[in-house]
């Protein structure tokens, strides 16, 4: 009985931590706010003993499964002497940190195109649609006390040498029918602007400093979709239709020539109504002759009777 007990609140309990993951997940409306769970779950997860310079893959919640995280320690000296490249995102040397803490966490991010979808409702992007997942690059302090608080953002500075985003693994195919479509690059700032440039080639991007970034093109205007009809639908719908038609004439001659012809018959039913009402048919022998009707005269003396004496 014990057992069954425990049993049942290890299920609910389970159930519960579920359903809070979900509607945690349903309620993200904010890219910063998606922002900070990630961080989050960055800390929960982070390795105090891993390698600096090392990627580590942060394993996400099953509600944020679309996204894909990696993180990597450097010291910041490190960092701006010698670069580092984390997935598609590749930091020149010169790079700087501010404030520039002792150790840094570099985050890389990939939205994928569910999560994406966020940074329609939080900036301005009328006119473009995202042709690859939003990527981010964002930076944290990782000092020895990482794991039990909240580490602060920092920034990422390439004054000298722009860092590099390679978006040719991750963009989905685009319409590029005349070979003029080009997408641009989307930098997605902090203060809600969304700013656009040309690429430096093709899939690759340049930016200046820590953000989210991603792929665009110019949305195509709407045109309704015409379907090219078979002949023989053509045939068998006409002759459908024709058939219908003249079936739904047929039933309205039909209709007329039967409210015809009852008019007719009450025509011809009152007149003899009539006649026969002012002058009736009697049989004289084996002929019908018309009779006036009769009337009988109620008797009357003309004269007063006069009784003589016998």
């Amino acid at each position: 009985m014990g057992s069954l007990f425990s049993l049942t609140l290890i299920i609910l309990a389970w159930a519960s931590l579920v359903l809070s993951m979900k509607g945690e997940a349903e309620g993200i409306k904010s890219a910063r706010l998606l922002d900070l769970l990630i961080r989050d779950y960055i800390v929960k997860s982070f390795d105090r003993h891993l390698r600096t310079g090392i990627v580590q893959t942060v394993q996400l919640p099953a509600n944020f499964s679309d996204i894909k995280v990696d993180t990597a320690r450097f010291r910041c000296g490190s960092l701006h002497r010698y670069g580092a490249e984390i997935k598609e995102f590749r930091l020149e040397s010169g790079v700087t940190v501010q404030p520039c803490a002792e150790r840094v966490m570099v985050v890389r991010q990939n939205l994928g195109y569910n999560w994406s979808s966020i940074y329609y409702a939080n900036y301005d992007l009328t006119g473009y649609q995202l042709v690859s997942p939003v990527l981010g690059l964002l930076a944290y302090n990782a000092g020895s006390d990482v794991s039990s608080g909240s580490p602060f953002q920092l920034g990422i500075l390439a004054r000298e040498k722009p860092i590099r985003i390679d978006f040719s693994n991750i963009t989905k195919a685009y319409s590029n029918v005349t070979g003029s479509i080009r997408p641009l690059c989307a930098s997605f700032e902090g203060d809600g602007k969304v700013t656009l440039k040309n690429q430096v080639s093709p899939n690759v991007c340049v930016a200046t400093r820590h953000g989210h970034f991603g792929l665009v093109i110019e949305s195509p205007p709407w045109m309704p979709v015409r379907k090219k009809i078979s002949r023989w639908k053509v045939a068998v719908g006409s002759s459908i239709g024709a058939a219908l038609g003249a079936f739904l004439l047929g039933l309205l001659l039909v209709a007329m020539l039967v409210k015809v012809k009852k008019k007719a018959r009450m025509e011809e039913l009152e007149r003899r109504a009539y006649e026969e009402e002012a002058l009736q048919v009697s049989m004289v022998g084996h002929i019908r002759a018309p009779t006036a009707s009769g009337t009988r005269t109620t008797p009357r003396i003309e004269h007063d009777y006069i009784r003589y004496p016998s």
